[in-house]
């Protein structure tokens, strides 16, 4: 049997915050949140596992880590309540999994998988998605586990924001934030997956691009796997993880063009917008047009990159591929 070279790729949102915001310590523990989530997935994919499986383990641990939109740590909405939205894609069959407006479930995930596991249906909503999770024997815990003080400066300033007319004004910090991760496995096969909290002050019962097959989140083998991060309802509109796959399969365009592409069509409406994304041959790309946004990827040779901003930093070293 061919083996291929294994692939990872994530990014912690593109609502990253300037560098003044956060004290250097701060920083630091981000980038180091990035790569133990870059471990994590590289450790299953080099034990032989599943492209599936190492995208799960990748956002396992930005969902626990506070820096980041998903799990602990997550935008609240106008309520003062959090509402998560995951993902995650197989691209061997096209096998998916998606909650929507979670609240419980403290690694939204791993729920998304079980429910691709499961088969039917794809989406679950709400209560429904909770219900599921703890049927599933997955980790519950209270709706203010996910709260962090940071989001709750990010939520009152949202307010005053809206108050004073300038909400369009705010940073993609203020507002968004997701995480992701796209892998490749030995088998060839691509995998997605994608969990936020969506936007600070969101209206209760709002579902962004995260959970949505196509937009946030797609895998396809042959083609690529993308994950997204930014104003969803634009990445809803563009069908932009679908789009991507169509660009290379329909026009002949390699990752990096049609990424590009994909990211230029969502430029033009002004919106903060990135993504991480793996192609069949195992390339690596992750474009944004906003001020930073949390990446890293693994090359071949088991070098550690993450980034926040414009320079990509080594992170050490793990066994190469």
């Amino acid at each position: 049997m061919t083996t291929h070279p294994i692939a990872l790729a994530i990014h912690g949102g593109c609502g990253t915050l300037p560098k003044a915001e956060m004290s250097e310590a701060e920083w630091a523990e981000a980038k180091a949140d990035l790569a133990l989530s870059l471990k994590a997935g590289w450790a299953v994919l080099g034990k032989g596992g599943t492209a599936v499986d190492a995208v799960e383990a990748a956002v396992l641990v930005m969902e626990d880590s506070p820096h980041f939109n998903a799990g602990h740590g997550a935008a609240f909405n106008a309520d003062g309540e959090h509402e998560l939205d995951a993902s995650i894609m197989d691209g061997s069959n096209l096998a998916a999994g998606a909650l929507c407006c979670v609240k419980r479930i403290r690694n939204p995930v791993s729920a998304a998988k079980a429910l691709m596991r499961q088969g039917d249906p794809l989406l679950l909503a709400g209560p429904a998605g909770d219900t599921f999770a703890e049927a599933e024997g997955l980790d519950m815990v209270e709706n203010e586990y996910f709260s962090t003080d940071r989001r709750r400066k990010n939520l009152s300033s949202m307010k005053i924001r809206e108050l004073v007319g300038s909400a369009s004004e705010a940073s993609e910090a203020e507002k968004h934030g997701t995480v992701g991760a796209v892998a490749r496995d030995r088998d060839g096969h691509l995998a997605a997956a994608t969990s936020t909290g969506g936007y600070t002050n969101k209206p209760p019962g709002r579902v962004g691009d995260s959970p949505i097959i196509g937009a946030g989140t797609y895998a396809r083998d042959g083609r690529c796997a993308v994950s997204g991060t930014g104003k969803g309802e634009f990445f809803i509109r563009y069908c932009i993880g679908h789009e991507i796959a169509s660009l290379m399969a329909y026009k002949g365009l390699s990752l990096e063009e049609a990424t590009r592409q994909a990211i230029a069509e969502l430029t033009t409406h002004k919106i903060g917008a990135g993504l991480v994304a793996v192609g069949a041959d195992g390339s690596i790309v992750a474009p944004y047009n906003s001020e930073g946004m949390y990446r890293g990827w693994i090359t071949p040779d088991g070098f550690v990159h993450v980034a926040t901003h414009g320079e990509v930093e080594l992170a050490g070293q793990v066994e190469a591929a």
